[in-house]
């Protein structure tokens, strides 16, 4: 087993340096110049140029990308354009919030996708399976920001019974918290709990289709026993996958939910540095959502080569 962790350990490394030059590369082809953004507008293209030397712009790409991986490699993500502070310093400034919300929303989707999922295999072809699948579509089908722009329409607005965006941290008491986390949480985890739902139901099906569990029956095994104990336990594996993964877009897709739910994340503070065009900000959070999906890969790999003795081999 440890040569196959070391072999997918080595593979990942390679994707991380592969994603860090496509990052650097593609920042770097944004439009408009961070030197231009920082100035005021009858600045002199003397000005200008002495803000590109003192951002360390004037350097060649590949000087500039040295120094960037370089840092990077021990936790130092350079200095904000905008803030002038230390890039990994306000990552991890930021990254409870987001982590905050992206918790409570697999939890949410995890509550949402296991009971929905196995109702809807083993209830094949029947109203709740129906019923199941519909409403998976339509959450699979409706943009997140949609659902949060709903949802503070109605549970803030009309009936005002949460407030309609802000943060406060669980040291302000667990009430206030979830009631500044549930509508960005609710709308961030039933998106997921679709593709999870359909995910568990599709599992469940293959594994109770299977010969042992038609051997089981015959043998007078309680339904319960089979679908609790021997379906739904084989079925989890690509279950956990799927919430894994979900778990990785959480963290890096919430930019437009802690926009419109006014959330000091990571996500907002992605959207702000895409605007002030502030290089190492976009860099280091990008890369950070990209190390927590090549982490999550290799974490189900090491989950698969735990459960399943085949794949170790």
């Amino acid at each position: 087993m440890a040569s196959f962790l070391l072999g997918r350990a080595a593979t990942l490394a390679l994707v991380l340096f592969g994603a860090s030059v496509l990052i650097f590369l593609v920042v770097r082809a944004l439009p408009g110049d961070p030197a231009i953004a920082m100035m005021t507008s009858n600045a002199t293209p003397e000005e200008i140029q002495a803000m590109r030397e003192a951002l360390g712009l004037h350097l060649p790409l590949w000087v500039q990308y040295g120094s960037w991986v370089s840092g990077a490699l021990v936790g130092d993500l350079g200095r904000s354009f905008t803030y002038s502070t230390g890039v990994s310093r306000m990552i991890l400034d930021r990254f409870p919030v987001t982590l905050h919300i992206s918790l409570a929303a697999l939890v949410i989707a995890m509550a949402i996708a296991i009971p929905a999922g196995v109702l809807a295999a083993k209830h094949k072809g029947g109203l709740i399976d129906h019923l199941a699948r519909v409403i998976a579509m339509i959450g699979i089908s409706m943009p997140v920001f949609w659902q949060g722009l709903l949802s503070i329409l109605l549970f803030a607005v009309i009936l005002r019974w949460l407030p309609p965006g802000g943060y406060e941290p669980l040291s302000a008491g667990i009430g206030v918290s979830t009631a500044h986390i549930l509508l960005p949480a609710v709308a961030l985890g039933t998106a997921y709990a679709a593709t999870i739902t359909r995910m568990l139901r599709a599992s469940m099906l293959d594994v109770l289709g299977r010969e042992h569990i038609a051997v089981a029956r015959a043998h007078g095994v309680p339904e319960s026993t089979i679908i609790w104990t021997d379906a739904f336990r084989n079925a989890l594996i690509p279950t956990l996958t799927a919430a894994g993964f979900s778990f990785g877009y959480l963290l890096a897709g919430a930019v437009l939910t802690e926009v419109i739910f006014n959330l000091p994340g990571m996500g907002r503070l992605l959207y702000e540095s895409i605007l002030a065009r502030d290089y190492p900000l976009v860099q280091g959070l990008v890369l950070l959502n990209v190390t927590v999906f090549v982490l999550i890969n290799f974490s189900m790999d090491a989950l698969y080569a735990l459960l399943d003795p085949r794949i170790r081999r």
